[in-house]
């Protein structure tokens, strides 16, 4: 069972929830004890009728308009209804998961006013395995992730549709089937559930851990791409790294380092090699790889901050006696963490796209033209790297920062956004094309060995090697590749090449 406190929720406790099909989670005692300070402080308010936005007002451009007590709670459930107004495809389930997961924990700090059943039924629906259906479009990602956060919201309320075990239902129906009573909400409920940056936080953290999963099978494939091209391991040596201590890069040469360990190839060209030194995609894989493990350090500190902040509008502080309307709802530093993480996707997938190249161009790897047993007859890998070619191009366009681009809303009140979903939306799109890209340079940098063959490679290169034979067998004449890509893309994101290489 997990206990969430607002305060000390972690990435890898989220990840297990987002994969799992129900969760048993409960607050702890503290944050019970909070909860209900800052929704008896409310009521201490209400009592004296004063103005509180969202509370006893309207909301954005009608922010003036005040509420008499008696259509409070319909102010509530309009809201949440007004605002269930996204669109597209639904997010996937495990989005769903994490948006709510992180929604409870942000309600947990007691800054939110809402009553603690509120917190209970998001967490009855994540141990029940109940999904609200999502729109994937619909939030600019300041004054919360509104859109989305309503459509979760609707569901609690009893209205719209849910999936679960794998079928969308009406939400009256499944509530019914487990004996949920639909929320009835009251003041400052609806706005609690709906003000926060759950949605983009969401996107942010599960594209974190794919391209943290992603970069590690990357190295892999760098790796036996330059035994492939009888490169040099050298410029991994740990005294070059020492000497320009980025921690990231030092990482990289040091993977690459153990990866390449106890070669026949390397020792069969030790001497007597004509080349100076390799080309920058083989020998400057540290800097370049490195570089993007300090981008995904710096998004993964974001997150882990992020996942335990609150996040809505305005804040209760029972204990100073006050409520305070400001803007922790806005989503720039999450936005452009995410805008950061799609940047270093771009770069590492182009690099390995012209380790690619390298190994197909018998100019430049003196192997068979595209590794073809037959080339001329046979075309060989000559496709799959016109795809990632293709599969680049889309990467260059989701590099473009979502988060410069404002567009102001709610009558000009809203009037910087950050674009938080936009962003999470083309980060996550990014790594799935980078995941196919790596799986390609496995497939091609697999074929390279068996034209090197008697010569062993590195003992992590070796253990890598034998993974990608388990799924897909060598090019011995022209077939479809697209099952092989896609088996060897299921490989990375499985993680299985993590540990590859590493020291028990």
């Amino acid at each position: 069972m997990l206990q969430i406190d607002g305060n000390s929720l972690t990435v890898d406790q989220v990840a297990s929830v987002a994969e799992a099909g129900s969760s048993e989670i409960r607050l702890t005692p503290e944050a019970e004890a909070r909860v209900k300070r800052s929704r008896d402080f409310i009521e201490e308010l209400l009592r004296g009728n004063e103005r509180i936005y969202g509370v006893t007002t309207g909301f954005g451009r009608l922010a003036e308009v005040f509420i008499p007590p008696a259509r409070r709670a319909e102010l509530q459930l309009n809201l949440v209804r007004s605002h269930s107004s996204g669109f597209g495809a639904p997010m996937p389930r495990d989005v769903v998961r994490v948006i709510m997961l992180l929604r409870a924990n942000a309600l947990a700090r007691g800054n939110s006013g809402c009553r603690l059943e509120v917190i209970q039924r998001l967490l009855d629906f994540l141990e029940l395995g109940i999904h609200p259906i999502v729109p994937e479009v619909g939030s600019v990602g300041a004054s919360g992730d509104l859109a989305p956060l309503a459509h979760i919201a609707q569901a609690l309320v009893g209205e719209g549709d849910v999936e679960i075990d794998g079928e969308v239902r009406p939400a009256p129906t499944v509530l019914a089937s487990h004996d949920l009573v639909p929320l009835q909400l009251v003041e400052k409920e609806g706005l609690a559930l709906i003000n926060g940056t759950q949605g983009t936080t969401a996107l942010a953290l599960l594209s974190l851990l794919s391209a943290e999963r992603t970069l590690e099978a990357l190295e892999v494939a760098g790796a036996m791409s330059l035994e492939g091209l009888r490169g040099t391991p050298d410029p991994f040596r740990p005294e070059i790294h020492a000497a320009r201590p980025h921690a990231g890069q030092a990482r990289s040469a040091a993977r690459l380092w153990e990866l390449l360990d106890d070669s026949e190839i390397r020792e069969s060209h030790r001497y007597g090699d004509p080349r100076v030194h390799d080309a920058y995609s083989l020998r400057c894989m540290p800097q370049v790889h490195g570089a993007s493990r300090e981008v995904l350090r710096y998004v993964r500190g974001v997150i882990e901050t992020e996942i335990n902040s609150s996040t809505d509008n305005p804040l209760i502080f029972p204990e100073q006696a006050m409520v305070v309307s400001a803007g922790n709802f806005h989503a720039q530093i999450v936005s452009q963490a995410l805008d950061f993480l799609a940047i270093a996707v771009a770069d590492l997938a182009s690099i390995s796209e012209r380790r690619v190249e390298r190994l197909l161009n018998p100019d430049l790897s003196e192997l068979p033209a595209f590794l073809a047993r037959d080339a001329g007859v046979q075309s060989g890998f000559m496709i799959a790297q016109v795809a990632i070619a293709d599969a680049l191009s889309e990467l260059r366009v989701l590099a473009h920062p979502a988060s410069v681009d404002s567009v102001p809303t709610s009558g000009n009140k809203e009037d910087h956004v950050s674009m938080g979903f936009a962003a999470g939306r083309k980060a996550r799109r990014a790594v799935q094309l980078l995941e196919y890209v790596i799986a390609v340079e496995l497939m091609c940098a697999a074929q390279a060995l068996e034209f090197r063959k008697p010569l062993k490679p590195g003992r992590g290169v070796r253990e890598a090697y034998a993974i990608v034979r388990e799924h897909v067998r060598p090019l011995d004449g022209d077939r479809a590749l697209s099952r092989d890509i896609e088996v060897l893309r299921d490989v990375v994101r499985s993680g299985r090449l993590t540990s590859v290489g590493q020291a028990p």
